[in-house]
Parts: structure tokens; sequence; C-alpha cells
């Protein structure tokens, strides 16, 4: 039986409730809602200090908000930042405004480009709310499918010459033998040198022959650890014995889902090209670090699929860093700045990486290079045993 109603509205025999004076409840955007966002946001005042920040901000910046109130914006952005003039051009329209592709890294936060958001905070308000969107991730994707688009180039090309060159470089040399048998001590030098080039020219052939292997993957979880540290000891007993090796990592990170020799094989390149960086430099450092980041998901194209790729592992080096001109052919094949290299090394390592469906790419400025590779982790569930 339902309670009596009275004319008020309310249950019959309660007192009435005065409403008069009382404002409609509003649902205030508070620090925990600014906080779910993934994206930086900010909020300047009319002297452009930073009066409040979400923690994404505070993680983009590397500073928590105590710090940030006792600067300026201008303090944790690069000299002369379009960030700057884009905030006093909100304050001058009264308008929101956006920009793209802004660098706003600096040597602490390292390079980061982003799209900028910002508006006044209301009317007549010289505060601006700023949401930075950071463009990393996608063009990451952008140059991880154009390495994958170079690595087919070098698959195809790899064919012909298995084909087209290693059968006549072998009757070269064969023919060079004979003549090695026939002729003085003078000329005998000269058909060593044609055996020696021959040999030279298969040895380059054999290695372009990996990236026409399309064979499935065998994979398996793997301790990302157990690889590192083997790349380690490699690298400290032979080209990296006279640099320091610093390992920063995660005890509780997955298993990675890939195949541990292929693993061993990227980072020993990256680690060897690391090594190389540095020279003699007494102060050289190559960082190896590992992180769970559970954010990173990716879609596939062509499909409905989206891959999530949480595993992070870094290769950093103190040394002077990749040419800028360099930089967007890093990964394509015969590129290189060595005198002697082939610049096969890193085109490999993308094919490995982009054949476990993950993700490489290289940050560099002077004193800082860092090449980050996003792996898919072990599907699986409790602790498989590893196949060392």
């Amino acid at each position: 039986m339902s309670p009596a109603i009275s004319p008020a509205g309310g249950p019959k025999g309660a007192k009435p409730v005065d409403t008069k004076g009382v404002k409609p409840m509003e649902t205030p955007i508070g620090p925990l809602m600014l906080d779910a966002l993934p994206h930086p946001v900010l909020l300047v005042d009319p002297r452009g200090h930073i009066t409040q920040a979400n923690n994404a901000a505070q993680d983009f910046f590397q500073a928590s908000v105590a710090v940030m109130r006792r600067h300026p914006i201008a303090h944790f952005v690069p000299f002369g930042s379009p960030l700057l003039a884009l905030i006093e051009q909100v304050r001058t329209r009264g308008a929101a405004v956006n920009e793209y592709r802004v660098d706003v890294g600096t040597p602490r936060t390292g390079e980061r480009v982003v799209d900028i958001f910002a508006t006044p905070l209301q009317d007549q308000s010289e505060e601006v709310v700023v949401m930075l969107q950071e463009r990393g991730m996608a063009e990451k994707m952008d140059r991880q499918l154009t390495h994958r688009g170079a690595a087919r180039s070098v698959t195809g090309l790899a064919a012909m010459l298995a084909h087209e060159i290693k059968n006549p470089l072998s009757g070269i040399r064969g023919a060079a033998q004979l003549l090695e048998t026939s002729v003085d001590d003078a000329d005998r030098a000269l058909t060593r040198l044609i055996c020696d080039e021959a040999d030279r020219i298969v040895k380059l052939v054999d290695r372009m022959e990996v990236f026409s292997d399309e064979r499935p993957i065998e994979r398996s979880p793997v301790n990302i650890h157990s690889v590192l540290e083997h790349v380690k000891r490699l690298a400290q007993s032979g080209f990296a014995r006279n640099i320091r090796i610093v390992e920063e990592y995660d005890p509780s990170l997955p298993f990675v889902f890939a195949n541990r020799d292929q693993l061993i094989q990227v980072f020993l390149n990256l680690v060897k090209n690391a090594a190389e960086a540095i020279g003699d430099d007494p102060d050289g450092e190559i960082l190896l670090t590992t992180a769970f980041r559970p954010g990173i998901r990716l879609s596939v194209p062509g499909t409905p699929n989206r891959v999530t790729l949480p595993l992070e592992f870094v290769v950093r080096d103190n040394g002077p860093g990749v040419p800028a001109d360099m930089m967007p052919h890093l990964f394509d094949p015969f590129v290189t700045t060595k005198t002697n290299g082939t610049g096969l090394g890193l085109a490999l390592v993308a094919k490995i990486i982009g054949d476990h469906g993950g993700v490489i790419e290289c940050e560099s400025q002077p004193r800082r290079t860092a090449f980050r590779v996003l792996m898919p982790a072990w599907p699986g569930t409790g602790d498989p045993p590893e196949r060392e």
C-alpha cells in the first residue's frame, strides 16, 4: 500500500520543506575529474603562472603542482615557445585558439610534440585553460608503417640478389682460386683480393636474405630481464667493456610474447649502436629500462582489432645524438653514419619488432638518445617456465 501523499508533495504528516533561497545543486569539475583525463590540462592565471594542473600535466612536465605554482609557464617550455604566444592570443581575443604540431620539449622532458587547445576559463576572465595532446603515438604508428614498407622493399631486393649475384660470385671466386695456383707472388695478392671482395659481397647478401624470411615467428613467454642481462654480459665482455651500463627495471613486469633469440638480436644491435655512438668518452653511459604502460592501445590497419602494447623497453645513451636530417630515415635500409656500416642493422631491428606486432621509435638530442620499444605481453596467466 502506498504512503499517503500530502498536497505539498511529501508523505502525509511530514513537515513542508522550505526551498526558498536554496540554489539548484551544481556539479563542479573538480580535481578528480581533471585527473581522470589522459591529457595534460593546465590553468594559467593573468600573470602567466600555473595555478592548477592535473596528474597527466605533472607527469608531462615532470614536476608537482607545488613546484609548477612557483614558476611561470615559460619556465617549463622552450624559450620563445608558440604556447606562450597562444595563451596571450586567447586573452586578447577572448575565444578558444588551437595550434597543431608544437614542440614543447625541454632537456628535462625530452622531445615532445603536441597539439594545443586553449580557451578562456569564462567570460571577462584572463585565466586560460590549456590542454595538450601529445602526437607521439600517432606519428610513431605512421613511421612504423613506413619502416615496414621499407623492409618489404629490401625483401624483394634480397631475393633478387640471392639469385642474380651469389651464383656469378661463386664462379668469379672459383676462377680466382684457380689463377692463384699459376701466378707469381706479386699477382697472388690480386687474386686474394678478388676472393676477399667476393666473400664480403656474399656476406652482405646473406644479411639481406634475413629480410626475405616470411616464416611465422615461434613465440613464447619470455622474461625480458633475462634477455637484457644476457645482452649486457655480451656487451661488457666485448664492444662495451669500457662503458658503464645502468639498469632500471620494473621487477613486476609480465612476460613478453616474443621470440627470445630475436629479442637478443634486437637489443644487442641497439646496445652496440649506443656503444659505438659513445666511442671513447670516459663518461659514456648506457641506460636500460623496462616499464609497464597499460594505456597504450593501437588500431591494426585493415581490421577492427586493437592491439595492446603495455611493455616498454628503452635503450638510452649519452652520446652525441642522431643528426636531425637522418631522423626521418633512421630505420630505412642502407642509412648509416658509420664509415664501414651497411645500414641494415636498424632496418632489421624494425622488421623484427614489426613482425612481433610492436613499435620502435627513436628520440634523440645531444647527450640523450633513446630507442623505445613497445611490445605485447604474454596473453596467458601464471608464471610459465622460461626457456633459457
